[in-house]
């Protein structure tokens, strides 16, 4: 099964739970998430301005209301801008609250390939070792198929937030 396949299938499971909302950019229109939410209602995608902090910002805030937030980063190097929310709040309200609160965001972070058309160096960054060495929740790097499909599986019985990296290099591959 081809990488993006495998994320697409992932999200059209995931999507069955009602709590489940996508925020983001390009996720109602465009490329629609690289293709991986063509199978998604728009009614469930929240389409976001180019606002990477107000993205995860309302994904706590919606957490915080029971739903199941999936924030969509079509590139990584922009998960730099939400560093204050995903940092100093998501990261940190449960133990800020006494455990009295918890934030289970789910966050997708694709980082940019350089094929077909290299985008430049602000569209390819990878940032994945230093968000593990700053984030207490997991950030889980997607290498193949059937560890995209098992992780996903498995992200909405816990309450804790949690990173995906993708590889955009990866999606047309049969891994």
């Amino acid at each position: 099964m081809k990488y993006k396949d495998a994320i697409k299938q992932s999200m059209e499971e995931l999507i069955k739970d009602d709590r489940v909302m996508f925020v983001g950019y390009n996720i109602n229109y465009g490329s629609r998430a690289y293709g991986t939410l063509a199978g998604i209602p728009q009614s469930r995608c929240l389409e976001t301005p180019l606002a990477e902090n107000l993205m995860t910002s309302m994904a706590m805030g919606m957490s915080l209301q029971g739903y199941r937030p999936i924030v969509f980063f079509e590139r990584h190097d922009f998960v730099l801008v939400a560093l204050d929310s995903i940092i100093n709040h998501i990261d940190k309200i449960e133990k800020l609250s006494h455990g009295q609160y918890q934030t289970p965001v789910i966050i997708r972070a694709v980082v940019g390939s350089n094929k077909p058309i290299d985008p430049g160096l602000q569209h390819t960054q990878d940032f994945t070792e230093m968000l593990k060495s700053v984030i207490s929740f997991p950030v889980i790097e997607l290498k193949n198929s059937k560890q995209i499909i098992e992780e996903y599986a498995k992200v909405l019985k816990t309450d804790q937030p949690t990173m995906f990296i993708e590889r955009k290099n990866l999606y047309d591959l049969d891994l």
